[in-house]
């Protein structure tokens, strides 16, 4: 199991945009198989900065989800809206390890 902590800080002009947007890419993307999670977190000091927390079952489903119509047509529309290159940090899951708890 994979977990993709993703940074993003959003221009003051395009917040509402990026989160309509966001909300699409997420709706889509936790249909997804092996998906386990796809969270969207706003920072609560800072509301132009997000966390993303994807959960995924195995390498292969996270790459999947790049490949998705979804995923494409959301960083397309959302990358002139970033303050800066989003950041993705990957984890390994230790606990919960089973499945199940998921």
């Amino acid at each position: 199991m994979i977990v993709t902590l993703v940074h993003i800080r959003v221009k003051k002009e395009f917040l509402d945009d990026f989160i309509r947007e966001t909300e699409m890419n997420h709706r889509e993307s936790v249909k997804e198989p092996g998906n386990l999670r796809f969270d969207i977190l706003q920072n609560a000091g800072d509301p132009f900065r997000f966390t993303f927390y994807e959960a995924y079952e195995s390498e292969d489903a996270a790459a999947a989800h790049k490949l998705t119509p979804h995923y494409n047509r959301w960083r397309e529309a959302v990358e002139p809206w970033m303050a800066s290159p989003r950041q993705g940090v990957r984890h390994k899951i230790l606990m919960p390890s089973d499945l199940a708890k998921w």
